[in-house]
C-alpha cells in the first residue's frame, strides 16, 4: 500500500508552508494524491513530493509559478531542455548578484571592524596622503541616500564602454571642489586618462573631522590656517566621506599644505 503524508508532514518534508501547498492546489500546480471527501484533509505522495522539490528549486531560479507549470507540463524533450538551461542561465545571474553582494558586505564588515579598532583623531591635524587618482562626477555634487550606496554604477556609467576594464574604484568616495564648482568623485586603483580624472598631490595635508552642518564654516578656517602659518593658498579642498553608521556619514575635510 502506497504511504500517504499528512499536508503538515509533507510541509516538513520540503519545506515550504501547509498554505503553500493549499496554493499550490488551487492553482492546479500539485494536487494532492487525496483529498478526503468528509474531512477535506490533504493525502500527498511520494510522487508530489517528488514534483514539490522539483519546484522549490525551480523557485530558487526567479521563475514565475506559471514558468515553472509550464515546465512541469512539457512532453517534448527539447522544451524541458531549453527551459532547464534558462533556469540554470537564471542560477548563474543570481549566485554572481550574490557573490557581489557578499563582497559587498565583507568590505564594510571590514571597514567597521577598522573603525572599531582605530583610534579617531580629534581636532585640527596634518596628515600625509600619497598621490590620489580620483574620477570626478559630471553630474552629482555631494552624496545622498539616493546616490553614495551605488556610486560604483554612476562612474562606470560615465567611462566610455570601450574603457571599462581600465577603470577600478576603492570603496571610497569624497567632494572635490575648486574654482566654486564642487563634484562628488571616486578614489581610483585603476584608470586611464579621460576627461573628469583629476589628481590630488602627495604631500601634508590640514585636516579636520566635520559634518554636513559645520563642514563650510570649518573648511574657511582650515583654508585661513593654510594662508596663515603655512602661507599656502588652496586651490582646491576635499571633503573625504566617513562612514558613521549603516545610513549616515559625516567627512573629514582636507587641505592641501605642502608636498
Amino acid at each position: 500500500m502506497q504511504k500517504l503524508f499528512s499536508i503538515s508532514e509533507t510541509a516538513k518534508i520540503v519545506d515550504l508552508t501547509t498554505e503553500t501547498l493549499r496554493h499550490y492546489d488551487r492553482i492546479n500546480l500539485v494536487k494532492p494524491f487525496k483529498t478526503d471527501q468528509w474531512t477535506g484533509y490533504r493525502y500527498y505522495s511520494r510522487q508530489e513530493i517528488v514534483r514539490l522539490n522539483t519546484i522549490r528549486a525551480l523557485r530558487c531560479m526567479d521563475l514565475t509559478l506559471s514558468e515553472i507549470k509550464d515546465i512541469l507540463e512539457y512532453d517534448d524533450f527539447n522544451e524541458i531542455v531549453k527551459a532547464l538551461i534558462h533556469a540554470e542561465q537564471c542560477a548563474d545571474n543570481k549566485i554572481a548578484e550574490l557573490n557581489y553582494a557578499k563582497a559587498k558586505i565583507q568590505r564594510a564588515r571590514i571597514f567597521y571592524e577598522n573603525k572599531l579598532s582605530s583610534k579617531p583623531q580629534s581636532g585640527i591635524f596634518v596628515k600625509q596622503y600619497p598621490k590620489r587618482a580620483v574620477l570626478l562626477s559630471d553630474t552629482m555634487e555631494q552624496p545622498t541616500l539616493d546616490n553614495l550606496w551605488n556610486y560604483h554604477r554612476h562612474f562606470y556609467h560615465q567611462i566610455p564602454d570601450n574603457m571599462n576594464n581600465d577603470f577600478s574604484f576603492e570603496d571610497s568616495a569624497g567632494i572635490y571642489t575648486a574654482g566654486g564648482r564642487s563634484q562628488l568623485f571616486v578614489v581610483c586603483t585603476r584608470y586611464k586618462q579621460i576627461n573628469g580624472l583629476q589628481f590630488l598631490p602627495q604631500g601634508n595635508y590640514l585636516c579636520a573631522d566635520c559634518t554636513e552642518e559645520n563642514r563650510k564654516d570649518l573648511t574657511e578656517h582650515l583654508c585661513e590656517i593654510a594662508r596663515q602659518q603655512y602661507k599656502v593658498t588652496p586651490a582646491f579642498t576635499v571633503h573625504l566621506i566617513v562612514l558613521s553608521g549603516i545610513l549616515r556619514w559625516n567627512y573629514q575635510a582636507q587641505v592641501f599644505i605642502s608636498k
